[in-house]
């Protein structure tokens, strides 16, 4: 069993990646549904904290269906970081994660994120503050490196697990790499045979299927799985990838009826959440996802991402559930 703290995540968790303007509740509540194990919020601004602004108390809000979710900050200044980390605590996440890996130049050049890999003396310095400061676990996700030369992440995981780190996400990039090229997985590996290492040691990167979550889990002997862009539009895969582990078999996919089922329960959350103007606008970066492979998809894609009324969207999205639904069954007959 794999253990954060307390918090029990079963024997191979799956986790899904902490992602600006994704990872929102209406998000992980469909991610939630349909397997995810562990989950974060979008990583939420320290400065914005401590300044109360809108956004980023926004950011804050949890639901006990979640549970166990982890609320994740990032920033460079370490007071900064100690009392977002304390206000953040006290919404009752049930862990604190910290962002020393967006590689984004307004995050990285302010000395925040994955800017933290050039000076490891504060990465630590602010860790073990936060550590000081809160009562529930904290976890830390970063990368292999700030470049090629600078692959520094082994020495980065001795170092925050001394300093009382409940758990490491590595995302098999460097900041320079951004998210270009193959993610490498050898140095997660390397962490989790060294002896010293006894936290949950996850990976992240290019897992987009059954198989190729299998391939890392046997190659790399990593504790669970982090999923980020494969799950935007497709929650389906953590289940697909559960049922794949144990099974050896692929689950069906889902049919266009569920495609459009979940991706209404998803907007009908955003607006919830958002109020109508902002929920439909940012649902439009997931509809190409929900439908990805849809043949001749392009009429329909440009009505969701062109249109504010709501009563329009739900016409489509009935159009595109009874249209290719046809198509299925034919294709089935």
């Amino acid at each position: 069993m794999v253990k954060i703290g307390n918090i029990d995540l079963g024997e191979f968790p799956l986790l899904l990646a902490p992602m600006e303007d994704v990872s929102d509740p209406p998000f992980r509540a469909v991610c939630k549904q349909n397997g995810a194990d562990l989950m974060y919020t979008e990583f939420i601004s320290s400065e914005g904290l401590i300044r109360n602004a809108a956004k980023s108390m926004q950011k804050l809000d949890i639901f006990d269906y979640e549970r166990p979710i982890g609320i994740q900050i990032f920033g460079g200044d370490i007071d900064s970081m100690r009392e977002s980390a304390i206000i953040s605590a006290s919404v009752g996440p049930d862990l604190v994660d910290i962002n020393y890996g967006c590689p984004v130049k307004n995050v990285a050049c302010r000395g925040a994120g994955a800017a933290l890999l050039r000076d490891i003396p504060k990465m630590v310095a602010i860790t073990a503050e936060i550590v000081k400061s809160v009562n529930i676990p904290v976890t830390v996700k970063t990368r292999l490196g700030w470049d090629n030369d600078t692959k520094n992440v082994p020495e980065v995981a001795e170092r925050l697990q001394d300093i009382g780190i409940k758990a490491l996400t590595v995302h098999g990039r460097t900041r320079v790499q951004m998210y270009k090229g193959e993610a490498d997985w050898t140095l997660i590996r390397e962490i989790k045979q060294n002896p010293r290492i006894n936290i949950p040691i996850f990976g992240n990167g290019d897992v987009d299927s059954p198989e190729k979550a299998l391939h890392m889990k046997n190659t790399y002997g990593v504790d669970g799985i982090m999923i980020g862009r494969a799950s935007i539009g497709y929650p389906w895969i953590f289940n697909e990838i559960k049922h794949f582990l144990k099974t050896g078999e692929h689950l069906p996919k889902p049919l266009v009826a569920e495609r459009v089922a979940v991706c209404k329960q998803h907007l009908d959350f955003s607006i919830k959440w958002k109020k109508q103007v902002l929920g439909i606008l940012e649902m439009r970066r997931h509809y190409a996802n929900y439908f990805k492979g849809f043949s001749d998809f392009k009429e329909y894609r440009m009505r969701l991402v062109t249109t504010n009324d709501i009563d329009e969207i739900y016409q489509t999205l009935e159009e595109i559930k009874n249209n290719y639904s046809q198509a299925e069954t034919l294709a089935h007959v």
